[in-house]
């Protein structure tokens, strides 16, 4: 009996520092901070990505909606190989293209409560247009990278189980750019960024 009690103590001892080893092992680092600009409304909706994380890039789903005229969200970031479904939420047809060289396409009219899709195979910067409502505009930003966010109106951002190591960040903002950028990841610890955007 103590033997076998003895032998099962051992068991759950040697599974908990397993999993102790592997947790740590893969929970990776975060990445957090916030962005500046003048005017302070473009800190919003700004794009921060790791870069030359090693592996390979997982594909997801996106969605962007049309409400009341607007694209929903203004800014959607993707890994690249993502399918993006364009809804129409709008009591209104709504025809979205983009004239970008590196993801052309139409879509063309479409009716209330339908929707299509696109696929972002490659990185790319895709602005969105409407034929009929030529105020409509946003944009799907792709991403060789599965570590990324979009800014809140504050600036702030934050990418969690980064991977460990010293990578390069990509910033993208609509009217404004930021000066190369690098960060060093340690696993379970946080990584803090501050990145100025500027014209």
């Amino acid at each position: 009996m103590l033997k076998n009690k003895s032998s099962l103590l051992k068991t759950t001892l040697l599974a908990a520092a397993f999993g102790f080893i592997s947790s740590n092992a893969f929970c990776g680092g975060t990445v957090s901070g916030a962005v500046d600009s003048t005017p302070p409304k473009y800190k919003k909706d700004t794009v921060v990505y790791i870069k030359g994380v090693t592996g390979p890039v997982k594909a997801g789903k996106g969605e962007v909606d049309q409400k009341n005229l607007v694209f929903v969200p203004h800014v959607l970031v993707v890994p690249t190989g993502t399918s993006v479904e364009f809804k129409n939420s709008d009591k209104v047809n709504h025809n979205i293209f983009s004239g970008d060289a590196c993801n052309k396409f139409n879509l063309g009219t479409y009716n209330p409560g339908q929707s299509k899709a696109i696929t972002f195979s490659k990185p790319c910067v895709v602005n969105l247009l409407c034929n009929v409502h030529s105020e409509m505009s946003g944009f799907v930003v792709a991403v060789d990278s599965n570590y990324f966010a979009v800014t809140s109106a504050d600036g702030k951002f934050s990418i969690a189980n980064v991977p460990a190591g010293t990578y390069e960040v990509g910033v993208w903002n609509e009217k404004l750019k930021a000066a190369k950028t690098m960060v060093t990841v340690k696993d379970g610890q946080a990584s803090t960024l501050a990145i100025a955007l500027t014209k």
